[in-house]
């Protein structure tokens, strides 16, 4: 199950945000085969982009999403298009927030910290990898 790959992932071990969390767990649950480079490239999209803005577990996401399922570049078909929508859409309908400082706000744990976004992307995404792999 993906969400233990993100258990693992975000804790002080690895001191990672929350977009390189999921990319880290993606890269590992689902032998993406990513290299350091590749997963560094998250760095700059926690906390919002550094300005509250867009979750990084979203971001995260959404870079899993183009990776899995991008064949070349993202003007040959329209699916991740659509798997992007469908995953904000599905974020918003759960949560009811995308900017990090009004999550953070809303759920962040002192203990827990933004667990309850990485979990909230973590499900989205591992349902949709299904839904859009087998078909």
């Amino acid at each position: 199950m993906f969400l233990e790959y993100i258990e693992k992932y975000y804790n002080k071990k690895y001191d990672l945000n929350c977009a390189e969390t999921i990319i880290y767990a993606a890269n590992e649950a689902y032998d993406l085969k990513l290299d350091k480079n590749t997963l560094k490239t998250m760095s700059a999209f926690g906390g919002g982009m550094a300005i509250g803005d867009v979750c990084g577990a979203i971001t995260g996401a959404l870079a899993v999403l183009g990776i899995m399922f991008t064949k070349d570049r993202s003007h040959e078909s329209d699916k991740v298009k659509k798997l992007t929508s469908e995953f904000f859409n599905k974020f918003n309908e759960t949560l009811g927030l995308k900017n990090c400082n009004e999550l953070k706000e809303k759920y962040f744990d002192g203990n827990q910290r933004c667990s309850k976004m990485l979990y909230t992307s973590a499900e989205i995404l591992e349902q949709l990898i299904k839904e859009y792999k087998a078909a």
